[in-house]
C-alpha cells in the first residue's frame, strides 16, 4: 500500500461529502450512552465527534498523521491516534467499531479484518462503509484512456483501491467469525463540490496515479480525462463521480 499524503484542509473544504454520508451510518452503529467506539479510519474527527454526542467513549484512529492533527485541533476534547489499520492491539475491547470510506484504501483486507475483530469484545459490531465493486470504474477508465492517448501507459501507477463485492467481503468476515447481520451494496452518484469538482477529486484522491509523471504532464492527463468525463458526469453546472458503496453490520459472538 501506497503512503497518501492528505491535505487535511481541502479534505474538509472541497470533499465534505464524505462525512455527510457517513451520518447516515451512524443510524447503523446506533450507539449507545456508555459505550467505547473506535472510529477507523476517522480522518478529520467529524463522525468521531458526531458519535461522542451520543455519550460514548470514542478513539479516533487514522493512518495520515496530516488528519488526526486536524483532528486533534478541531476537536480537542477528543482521543485521536495514528495507527495502521492493518496490525493495531487496545488493551481493552471496543463495543462496536465504526469505519466509513476508510477500508477500501487498504488492499489487505485480511489482517485489517482480524487486528478489527481482535479489538471487539464478545457481542461487539462492526459497522462499515466503503466503496464496492465497480466504484469510480468511470473516472479510473478516463484516466487510463488519457494515459494511453498520450504514450503514456507503462508510466501509469497500479491502483491499489479495494472494492470487493458483496460475497467477497462477507466471506472473509465470515472467515474471521463474524456474523453478518445486514449487507447493502447500492450505487450513490456522488455530488461534488464547484465548477472544478472533478479535478479537485482526481487530484485529492486519485493523485497516487500519477506519480511517475512531472506536475505538467500530471495535468495534461487530468485535463484529458475530465473531457472525457464531461458527457456523462456534468449535469447543469456540476460534477458528478459514479459511486457504488459497501455497507455492512457484522457481530463478534465468541472467539475462535
Amino acid at each position: 500500500m501506497p503512503q497518501v499524503q492528505w491535505n487535511a484542509n481541502l479534505y474538509d473544504d472541497k470533499h465534505s461529502f464524505v462525512s455527510k454520508y457517513g451520518e447516515d451510518l451512524i443510524g447503523w452503529l446506533a450507539p449507545q450512552k456508555g459505550e467505547r467506539i473506535l472510529d477507523l479510519g476517522c480522518g478529520t474527527g467529524q463522525l468521531a465527534a458526531e458519535i461522542s454526542n451520543y455519550g460514548t467513549l470514542v478513539t479516533g484512529m487514522d493512518n495520515s498523521p496530516e488528519m488526526i492533527a486536524k483532528a486533534q485541533a478541531t476537536y480537542p476534547e477528543g482521543r485521536f491516534e495514528v495507527r495502521d489499520a492493518r496490525d493495531f492491539v487496545y488493551d481493552i475491547p471496543f463495543d462496536a467499531i465504526f469505519s466509513n470510506a476508510a477500508l477500501h484504501w487498504i488492499n489487505e483486507p485480511q489482517a485489517v479484518i482480524r487486528s478489527m475483530y481482535n479489538a471487539l469484545g464478545t457481542g461487539g459490531r462492526l459497522v462499515i462503509e466503503m466503496g464496492g465493486k465497480g466504484n469510480v470504474k468511470d473516472i479510473v477508465q478516463a484516466i487510463e484512456e488519457a494515459m494511453w492517448e498520450a504514450g503514456w501507459w507503462e508510466r501509469l501507477a497500479p491502483e491499489f483501491w479495494y472494492f470487493p463485492s458483496v460475497a467477497e467481503y462477507a466471506t472473509l468476515l465470515e472467515s474471521a467469525g463474524f456474523e453478518i447481520s445486514t449487507a447493502l451494496y447500492f450505487e450513490r452518484e456522488t455530488l461534488l463540490s464547484g465548477d472544478k469538482g472533478m479535478e479537485n477529486w482526481i487530484r485529492m484522491f486519485g493523485g497516487f496515479f500519477f506519480e511517475h509523471l512531472s506536475p505538467a504532464e500530471a495535468d495534461k492527463i487530468i485535463a484529458r480525462a475530465i473531457a472525457l468525463l464531461r458527457p456523462a458526469h456534468f449535469r447543469n453546472g456540476s460534477w458528478y463521480a459514479d459511486y457504488k458503496r459497501l455497507r455492512i453490520k457484522a457481530i463478534k459472538h465468541a472467539s475462535i
